[in-house]
């Protein structure tokens, strides 16, 4: 799963890079039928709709979940992110977001790095999140939605959204949202046939098992799901080993702590069964619970 050159450069203009279909429907469907089970668990690492009772998002099913395990250290979402990063990774962050049928809320526009900057102290933006379908994405169930180009603008200022949702977000105003889609390209429009024609706001919609891989600084967000469908997708947001976190903020579970190297599994891992190491498997050890203010200083080798 190595990026081809005409892929590199346009991940570089745009910020993202979108692969229809790349997961086969058993893949899918593995992953999949774990994730009911998952969201039932009465747990702090899942997060519940502001005032209802559908999971927003569920942190860390990779360290008590074997599909999950097995995905955090698939080739396909791992590879490609190593030849843009030309780094080993860890997993900083692994979640299952549910945007549920008529009740999954919205995403407001933000980048990733600017909460991982702010809350966690990740020195550089160099870290990216790579993107499932676990289920099909349509206009009509809350797909994501991107300024292409966006990243080249670096950290944007954001202010700290409490009460919009119930997950804690980092958010871009609406003036300078309005800026970027303008330099993007704008409202687009429709041609002589009446097809859509994009213009600075972009949306992947493909299949279950589809992937997009996208800049921690490219600005995102998605509407609320107000259709009968739902839209499950899993994020990995991997960081370069060199670039780990400096500060304990928050929870382990949000924002995890262990920089080890990703190693890859065979391809067809999500079929087959290998080993896989669950360390929460029996529950989330006190210690992924205590937080810290405090900055981390990295130790520096020896001359």
């Amino acid at each position: 799963m190595n990026l081809t050159a005409e892929q590199l450069a346009q991940f570089d203009r745009d910020g993202y890079l979108f692969f229809p279909g790349l997961f086969t429907p058993e893949e899918t469907q593995a992953l999949n039928d774990a994730v009911p089970e998952l969201y039932s668990r009465r747990e702090d690492y899942n997060v519940r709709e502001k005032g209802k009772d559908a999971v927003r998002t569920n942190f860390a099913a990779h360290m008590y979940s074997e599909p999950f395990a097995k995905l955090g250290r698939h080739p396909r979402m791992i590879e490609p992110v190593e030849d843009l990063l030309g780094e080993k990774l860890y997993m900083h962050q692994f979640k299952i977001n549910g945007k549920m049928a008529f009740e999954g809320d919205v995403w407001q526009w933000h980048q990733d790095y600017g909460t991982w900057l702010n809350d966690d102290l990740m020195p550089t933006e160099r870290a990216m999140n790579v993107a499932i379908f676990l289920d099909d994405v349509t206009e009509h169930n809350g797909p994501l939605m991107f300024i292409p180009g966006s990243h080249k603008k670096g950290v944007v200022d954001a202010r700290h959204d409490l009460t919009t949702t119930s997950y804690p977000l980092w958010t871009v105003d609406n003036d300078l949202i309005r800026q970027l889609v303008q330099r993007a390209g704008g409202p687009g429009g429709f041609d002589a046939d009446g097809r859509h024609v994009p213009g600075g706001i972009v949306s992947p919609k493909g299949p279950a098992g589809s992937m997009i891989l996208f800049h921690s600084c490219l600005v995102h967000a998605s509407g609320s799901n107000l259709s009968p469908f739902n839209r499950v997708s899993v994020y990995l947001s991997l960081c370069a080993v060199s670039n780990h976190i400096r500060r304990h903020k928050r929870p382990e579970y949000i924002a995890h702590r262990d920089f080890t190297p990703i190693e890859c599994l065979p391809d067809d891992c999500l079929l087959k069964d290998y080993p896989v190491d669950l360390p929460w498997k029996d529950g989330v050890p006190a210690t992924a619970l205590q937080t810290s203010m405090e900055e981390i200083v990295p130790e520096r080798k020896a001359a």
